[in-house]
């Protein structure tokens, strides 16, 4: 077996050093532009500020997702106006009860308990999806029902709900209002909640964009539609369709095996005192969002433009 001779061994080590240093000036390059090329990606993408509007302590789990990506992957800010106090959904506590150690179910018991307990909740969700601040307007949750005339003329103050809104909008200039979608099927004060929203945006000078938000699956054989609540043209959309969605299901992290419904899970399950919410567990696969005619036709394509940027960051 040949070895190396004394002359040819400083050569040969000084060509392995040159082979090394070729291959790490390499693969810096390879880091160096991978880097570049994401923070390229990071500067085309102008964080937004947001208000989420609804009425109960659990309703912003329908846009979970894309809360989350606008504050912990775009670095926005989201904050959420909650107009009831949440009492009313004592009928649902029934398994809270030993986990709280209260009889949420009987009426009574849960009215008075139901507020703290469900504000404690949302905090803990909204930690989770990275809300900067919750604003707590406590009017009555009196009970489920249809009738959106209910809450806008007997159980809320109104008045006082809009001048808080517009109080928020002012002061803190959001680009959009998120909002659940007022279909005449759904909770009155989920109806009522965008209502007052809608009309508190336009009496402002400078209008954020106000968005309505349903869910969806990808099997659905049928779209959803929904075109104005009947007497409430503040609420049309002309196309009676959602001009954007969010998927939730988008894959990243190791081997692809993450999405964003694990968070939106998550952020379920600590709306504990409402059983019912966890049985939506895994089950929407889009969050679509609803461009009311009432915003500028202008602003479009600002809504187009922040569609996109939430594809340019994605979870390494």
């Amino acid at each position: 077996m040949q070895t190396l001779s004394e002359r040819q061994r400083p050569l040969i080590y000084s060509l392995l050093i040159i082979d090394f240093l070729k291959y790490k000036f390499v693969l810096l390059f390879i880091i160096f532009f991978q880097t570049s090329i994401s923070l390229s990606a990071q500067e085309k993408v102008t964080p937004v500020k947001a208000l989420v509007v609804v009425a109960h302590p659990d309703d912003e789990t329908g846009m979970a997702a894309i809360i989350y990506k606008i504050t912990k992957e775009q670095g926005g800010i989201v904050d959420q106006a909650v107009i009831t106090n949440g009492e009313g959904g004592y009928r649902y506590s029934l398994l809270a009860e030993p986990y709280y150690n209260l009889k949420l179910t009987d009426e009574k018991v849960g009215r008075e308990n139901l507020p703290r307990i469900r504000k404690q909740e949302l905090m803990n969700a909204g930690k989770i999806i990275g809300i900067r601040n919750h604003y707590f307007f406590d009017q009555k949750d009196a009970h489920y029902g249809l009738d959106v005339r209910e809450p806008l003329d007997t159980t809320w103050n109104v008045n006082w709900v809009q001048s808080r809104l517009k109080e928020l909008m002012t002061n803190n200039k959001y680009d959009f209002v998120f909002c659940l979608i007022p279909d005449s099927s759904t909770h009155a004060h989920h109806k009522a909640a965008t209502i007052l929203s809608l009309k508190t945006v336009q009496t402002l000078k400078e209008k954020p964009i106000v968005l309505g938000v349903s869910t969806s699956k990808k099997n659905d054989t049928t779209q959803k539609t929904f075109k104005q609540l009947e007497n409430f043209p503040i609420t049309k959309v002309a196309s009676g369709k959602p001009s954007f969605q969010f998927d939730r299901t988008v894959n990243f992290g190791f081997k692809n095996r993450l999405n964003y419904k694990i968070i939106v899970n998550w952020e379920i399950a600590e709306h504990k005192s409402q059983g019912t919410m966890q049985t939506y567990m895994n089950e929407g696969d889009y969050e679509d969002f609803w461009f009311f005619d009432m915003n500028s036709p202008e602003s479009y394509k600002k809504t187009e433009k922040f569609f996109e940027n939430l594809k340019l960051t994605t979870p390494q």
